[in-house]
């Protein structure tokens, strides 16, 4: 929410801006337009890629995976035995 907050103002500066007869406050207008939609877009694409970022509980800790890979080679093990025995 906070992003669109950002472009809110900036639209609000640059209409100040357009409506303004005086050199200062136009360009004060515009440094805070520019600086606002600064802010809309970094905050716009940090919301974009903190949606996109996976869950960190659902990683798999080096000790699981070290498990896992043994019982896949155990199993690998076991099919290429001819008799099938353990």
């Amino acid at each position: 929410m906070w992003p669109w907050l950002f472009l809110l103002l900036c639209v609000a500066a640059l209409v100040a801006a357009f409506k303004t007869t005086s050199v200062g406050v136009l360009v004060l207008c515009l440094v805070a337009a520019l600086v606002l939609l600064s802010a809309w877009i970094v905050g716009w694409l940090s919301q974009r890629v903190g949606s996109r970022t996976r869950d960190e509980s659902q990683l798999v800790d080096p000790v699981e995976l070290h498990r896992l890979r043994e019982q896949a080679q155990a199993r690998r093990e076991q099919a290429a035995r001819p008799d099938g025995q353990p």
